[in-house]
């Protein structure tokens, strides 16, 4: 059993990565933003250097850190940029400092948006050798924390693990207008809102079990240094998926605005998952048809829609 610190535990991907470390027998301590009743809880922004000792402090020696808070999304980077650059790069600076001083193990939550503009395939070494240009300051932070940890690696060798998440999806996504395409065409279809599907970009979607029970394998095959890229092998333009929202919705195509490309966006994201296959066990067991479906019947009942 190991000791495990989740932040931003109370996500989308948190709560039930939360969930598969307990059952796998770990002590799983969470921090977030929101008070919570449970024990092994304790409300933490990680962009507070103080509150972050507070937990290393009260928790005692910490095994492994999961690092997922953060400020997500593109826009929301763009229109809140003051939290994502105190979030993402102030707290995760704020987490490495702790880290060379105490000498946990990292997983550290990066995100597809780092390869930006890039057009091939994605694997996890195209940095190395081709030049990139994130294409906004929500990828630009996840550069930037990809850049902190190589650096401490490097001056007091800490050991951590790099996540990339490619579009992970499913029931505990909450709606708002900065989340994943499909959460967001899921909600606007089901309250008759209009969309607007941009049919030039094609993705990787990955449904939130699928991403969790290889993010939960880390903990028995940590390999220092490695980057993963976590993602499906399914690969889709965004018409498909907006097809399969109104399928599984029963709603008229009449909601939707087709338009070519959006601007300063990925193009393509089409990745490659071998790393993660081969060391964490990465596999798609709920396709994008079946995983649109189950969001669907999710959201109708939080939402209370008829």
């Amino acid at each position: 059993m190991s000791k495990v610190l989740v932040t931003g535990g109370l996500g989308i991907v948190g709560t039930p990565l939360v969930e598969e470390l307990r059952k796998r027998g770990n002590e799983v301590w969470v921090c977030d933003l929101s008070h919570n009743h449970h024990p092994q809880y304790i409300r933490c922004d990680i962009g507070e250097y103080r509150q972050l000792e507070r937990i290393f402090c009260d928790t005692g020696d910490i095994d492994y850190v999961y690092n997922l808070a953060a400020e997500f999304g593109r826009w929301n980077g763009e229109d809140y940029y003051e939290k994502v650059w105190k979030s993402n790069v102030i707290g995760l600076k704020n987490i490495i400092r702790f880290q060379e001083k105490l000498g946990f193990k990292l997983i550290h939550f990066s995100s597809s948006e780092v390869y930006g503009d890039y057009e091939g395939v994605m694997r996890e070494d195209v940095m190395d050798t081709i030049p990139i240009k994130q294409m906004n300051d929500y990828a630009i932070s996840k550069w930037a924390n990809e850049l902190q940890i190589n650096n401490s690696r490097l001056m007091h060798g800490t050991e951590t693990v790099t996540v990339r998440l490619f579009n992970t999806y499913g029931p505990g996504e909450w709606y708002s207008p900065y989340r994943s395409v499909i959460c967001m065409f899921t909600y606007r279809i089901l309250n008759n809102m209009p969309i607007t599907v941009y049919t030039g970009h094609h993705r990787t979607n990955t449904y939130i079990d699928d991403c969790v029970y290889a993010l939960s394998n880390i903990c028995t095959n940590f390999k220092a240094g490695e980057v993963y890229n976590i993602a499906s092998a399914e690969y889709y333009d965004i018409k498909t998926l907006s097809d399969l929202v109104l399928k599984h919705t029963e709603k008229s195509e009449d909601l939707v605005v087709y338009k070519d490309h959006e601007p300063q966006t990925t193009l393509d994201k089409k990745v490659d998952n071998s790393k993660a296959v081969r060391d964490l066990d990465m596999k798609t067991t709920v396709d994008v048809d079946e995983g649109i479906r189950r969001n669907v019947e999710w959201m109708k009942k939080v939402y209370n829609i008829i």
